[in-house]
This record gives C-alpha cells, sequence and structure tokens, in this order.
C-alpha cells in the first residue's frame, strides 16, 4: 500500500481543526497545576477562566481563540513510506477545504508581506518543513498555526564566540521585551548554534515538544530549569495579570556550528496550538498531542 493524496489532505486538515479546538492534555494538566501553586489571587482567577474556557471550548467545539493564525505543518517523512499522490498538493488543498468548510469559520490572516492585502491564500501557503525519519514506515505530520500574538515577539540574533551567560542574557531580553503581550503562560522554544535558517527550526522544534521531557544532555536540562524559573520571577503573570505562571515549559535544542553563533527564541501562546498525526504506509492513521 502507499499513503494517499486524499489521506494526507483529510488528516492535515482535521489537524488544524483540532488545534483550534483543544488545548492539549499536557498543557491542561500544566494549567492546572499552575493553578494550584500560583500565589496571586487575580493570576488563579485568570487560570482558572483559561481552564473554563478550554473546556467549554471542547465541550462545544468551538475555537478557544479567534485568532485561528496561519496553516504551518512539520512534516517527518520515514525512508519506507510510499506516496500515492502529491504530498504537498493534499496539504494545500487540505486547508483549501478547512476554509470552505469550517464552523466557526477561519478569519483571513494569511497576508501578503508587500501588499498586505489579507486572504485565504498566499505564496508558499501553507507553511510546509520536511525532514526524514530513517527506516520509518510512517509519515509525522504537526500541525501548529502560528498566532499574531505568540509570533510577534519571536526574535534571533548572531553572537560570536558567546558564552552561556551571553545566550541565558539575551534569551532572558527577549523574554522581558515580550513582557505578556504573548499571552502567557506560555511555551517558550529555544534554538542554540548551526545556521540562521536552522537556529529558527530548532527553536521552533523545541517549542512543540511535550512537557515533562527534559533536554537529555545535563547542561542544557540545567539551563532549562534556570531560564524557566527566571521567566517566571519576571512577574508578568497569566495574561499580565501579575504572578508566578509566566511560562508552562522552556525548552532548548541546539546544534554545533560555527564559532558565530545564532541564538533564536519563539513562543506558543497559553493555548499551546500543536496536533499531531502518523499516516502509515499501511493506511493507518494515529492521531497524537
Amino acid at each position: 500500500m502507499a499513503v494517499s493524496y486524499e489521506l494526507v489532505k483529510q488528516v492535515t486538515a482535521s489537524l488544524y481543526a483540532a488545534s483550534l479546538r483543544k488545548i492539549p492534555e499536557d498543557t491542561k494538566a500544566a494549567l492546572g497545576a499552575a493553578l494550584n501553586s500560583e500565589r496571586s489571587d487575580t493570576g488563579r482567577k485568570t487560570l482558572r477562566i483559561m481552564l473554563e474556557s478550554a473546556d467549554a471550548a471542547e465541550r462545544q467545539q468551538h475555537f478557544v481563540c479567534s485568532d485561528s493564525g496561519i496553516p504551518v505543518y512539520f512534516v517527518k517523512v520515514g525512508t519506507r513510506v510510499r506516496f500515492d499522490g502529491d504530498v504537498k498538493r493534499a496539504i494545500v488543498d487540505g486547508f483549501d477545504d478547512l476554509v470552505r468548510t469550517s464552523s466557526p469559520p477561519l478569519l483571513q490572516h494569511v497576508t501578503n508581506p508587500l501588499t498586505l492585502e489579507r486572504g485565504y491564500k498566499g505564496k508558499d501557503m501553507p507553511i510546509v518543513t520536511f525532514d526524514l525519519i530513517d527506516g520509518a514506515d510512517y509519515v509525522e505530520i504537526t500541525c501548529s498555526p502560528n498566532a499574531l500574538f505568540s509570533v510577534r515577539w519571536a526574535a534571533l540574533e548572531i553572537f560570536s564566540f558567546p558564552s552561556l551567560d551571553v545566550i541565558e542574557a539575551y534569551i532572558m531580553s527577549v523574554i522581558l521585551k515580550a513582557g505578556s503581550q504573548h499571552c502567557p503562560p506560555v511555551v517558550v522554544g529555544i534554538g542554540i548554534g548551526g545556521t540562521f535558517d536552522y537556529a529558527a527550526k530548532m527553536a521552533k522544534e523545541a517549542m512543540l515538544r511535550p512537557f515533562g521531557h527534559p533536554h537529555p544532555e545535563p547542561v542544557v536540562a540545567a539551563m532549562e530549569k534556570r531560564l524557566l524559573a527566571a521567566v517566571n520571577a519576571t512577574g508578568f503573570g497569566p495574561m499580565g495579570t501579575g504572578g508566578d505562571s509566566t511560562a508552562m515549559a522552556l525548552h532548548i535544542n541546539y546544534s554545533a556550528g560555527h564559532g558565530f553563533t545564532p541564538v533564536a527564541v519563539c513562543f506558543n501562546c497559553w493555548i499551546n496550538r500543536r496536533a499531531s498525526a502518523r499516516i502509515f504506509d499501511s493506511g493507518r492513521v494515529e492521531y497524537f498531542e
């Protein structure tokens, strides 16, 4: 058998729809834990409203937030997978179908950067990145729509042979500049090293890592723990109302590179939009978060 055009089209559209209506279970648990530990009365009230809103959206199949973002997919292709049809075209057509059928409707967030014209179509839209998984007999697809306020505060800078202190100071400067405008408590993704483009890719992938999985290297895991504590010590709190819960998680990926080291920082808002699926060569589909 082979992975069909129709199946890719159906799965990618369903992932986008699901990511708008349900927050991941680990995110729900993290918000609940923050509610129990938050010392600010206003912060606790805000977290309670978030959890109630997420529960209502899931039960009633409404959007958790009206900002449905733009379609972004991360596709990992197993080297043992065969395809029957055009994969990128299937993703494009799946998004077109979602636009036509979605209730509530998606807002017109796709924007031409040269003319500022807004709609549902545009050059290279949806945005899709591809990677390989050696030996796998499936395609793994993650949808993480880019929403306005979390994307606005992403940043990247290139340093010359930086120390860890310099890297961490830069990360905190980006976080302080963002303040509470990215709808906290957020997930922070960081990419260190590699090249300009690869650092940003690593940051996005780090942002999508499930909670409870620190980096396997002790030095990096210690950075994650140290920086997460520093972020929550800023006091911005849930939606900027003040408190201890500014970030639910902070994840770092790194790569070897030149001595001129890029450092990328990105955010996912409290909804933590992500939904994933594996399409096996047999046609079987497994959904997960």
